[in-house]
């Protein structure tokens, strides 16, 4: 298709960047004139060709790299162009062009060099963004925050469908078609519910102001999904049908490299980052290696099938990757960015109490062999970052949990949602239980936000934001709390 032939802007879902490597970047786009249709308004075969570059100023006054990159149709016309031979830990900006058409200035961030000395790191960890039960406004709070990247660790869609009647955004402002009201299922399905998300301005504005980093949960494919299982048992080859349509709407939809290209149901998305020898990222992916969960996937009681040593919430491969990763760590600090919530935790006070099924909770020798890979490891400075419950918590990641003096090993911080949940509360019904009945919880918080991460060589550093409300949009954006743990001294102290 000629790209003259666009009448309309085609850049109507933003620009993107992520996966910052020392001299190289991904940059993304989507080109949807009309992004409610299926193709977004573009012919079903073919590809437009892009034009971009990218240059150290937001004017573009002397481009350091320019091209043009091709749009296929067979990709949604998504674009992931990975450039190369960039300087590290140097911001960048760059811009498309179709026709007449002008993208939106995107701004980026390489990564610095192996080994280097880097004197702190900036990120955002978010999750969890359910267009129908609130407004973005988190997301314009993030966009505005200077920060080296950004780690989404799950639910960047949600599958269900979209309640208008919910309350929670003025859908007269901007009925939608309805399509939206069923559930999603195929490629189509899943490709549109991307195309509404990516029509937020304020996740527009957060990804054209950092790179990501992603992973995802359970709702880019279906809640509470397990591997192969499906959450209501549908046929395997059905639901490995759905799993492969989801997929490749995640990668087209995300800025991600060549390599991590879906292969039908199949697509590896746990890979590692380095920052200098600061820090380094083990992203994992506990969704599409899983055992199905034990005793149900809401909360139980465990017992032997929970408690099975051959049961995995990461796969046997990713598992020894992940391990493999930590021998061979020089950094002084060691993140998980993940999806579920690795501290235990009980909801009643008494000696046997529920657990959630769904988190690692439901898989405990899955953690005791993490944990105990990291001590082999010498993994002094262990860092675990998590989404999925629409909650703050921050928590010291223990050796026994049954001991409250035992030594800790770790410290785990988890980012409450973008909008799920709607409002949400400081305090919900259950924080005098789950507080009491779980000594390591330093921290519980019902709001919707993010939290800012720093790290530097002495201490890693959380800051939970949270906005007063996400039923209405603009709501301002304030520090509920925040925890430092210091390097060499695992354990978490208000700040």
């Amino acid at each position: 298709m000629a790209p003259q032939t666009l009448t309309e802007n085609p850049f109507t879902l933003g620009v993107a960047s992520g996966d910052p490597l020392p001299g190289s970047v991904v940059l993304w786009t989507r080109l949807a004139p009309r992004p409610y249709q299926v193709g977004g308004g573009l012919p079903p075969t073919g590809s437009v060709s892009v034009g971009w570059e990218i240059a150290d100023d937001d004017r573009f006054g002397t481009p350091v790299q320019s091209g043009t990159v091709a749009a296929p149709a067979a990709d949604n016309y998504t674009v992931h162009l990975d450039v190369r031979g960039l300087e590290t830990a140097h911001v960048y900006y760059y811009r498309f062009h179709v026709g007449q058409w002008t993208s939106p200035v995107g701004r980026t961030r390489t990564a610095p060099a192996a080994g280097a000395a880097v004197s702190g790191l900036r990120l955002g960890l978010a999750s969890c963004q359910q267009y129908d039960e609130g407004y973005y406004t988190a997301l314009a709070h993030l966009a505005r925050e200077d920060l080296d990247a950004v780690l989404f660790v799950g639910d960047y869609i949600y599958e269900n469908a979209i309640n208008a009647q919910a309350g929670a955004r003025r859908y007269t402002d901007r009925p939608l078609p309805a399509v939206f009201n069923h559930w999603t299922v195929t490629l189509d399905d899943y490709r549109l519910r991307y195309a509404l998300g990516k029509s937020d301005p304020d996740l527009q504005a957060a990804h054209a102001s950092h790179p990501w980093i992603v992973t995802w949960d359970d709702h880019e494919v279906e809640n509470n999904y397990a591997g192969d299982i499906s959450q209501h048992n549908d046929p395997v080859a059905q639901f490995r049908k759905r799993r492969a349509a989801a997929y490749r709407a995640y990668w087209e939809n995300m800025p991600l490299r060549e390599a991590q290209r879906p292969k039908g149901p199949d697509m590896i998305l746990y890979r590692r980052f380095q920052y200098g020898g600061l820090a380094q990222f083990d992203v994992l992916d506990t969704r599409q290696y899983r055992s199905d969960q034990a005793y149900g996937n809401g909360w139980n009681y465990p017992g032997p099938e929970s408690e099975n040593p051959a049961r995995t919430l990461t796969g046997a491969a990713q598992e020894r990757w992940l391990l493999d990763g930590f021998h061979a760590s020089t950094a002084t600090w060691n993140v998980i960015p993940q999806q579920v919530v690795f501290c235990r935790r009980k909801n009643t006070t008494a000696a046997r109490s529920r657990l959630s099924m769904d988190a690692w909770d439901g898989y405990p020798a899955s953690r005791q062999r993490v944990l105990a890979g990291a001590q082999q490891a010498g993994i002094g400075n262990l860092v675990v970052l998590t989404g999925d419950v629409h909650v703050h918590y921050a928590m010291d990641i223990k050796k026994d949990f049954n001991k409250p003096a035992s030594p800790t090993l770790g410290v785990e911080f988890v980012g409450t949602s973008i909008s799920s949940g709607f409002d949400g509360v400081d305090k919900p019904a259950d924080w005098p239980t789950m507080t009491a009945a779980n000594p390591h919880m330093k921290f519980y918080n019902g709001r919707r936000g993010y939290v800012l991460l720093s790290l530097d060589a002495q201490r890693v550093r959380a800051d939970f934001r949270t906005v007063t409300g996400v039923r209405n949009p603009g709501a301002p954006i304030s520090t509920a709390a925040s925890f430092v743990s210091e390097a060499g001294n695992p354990g978490l102290k208000r700040a």
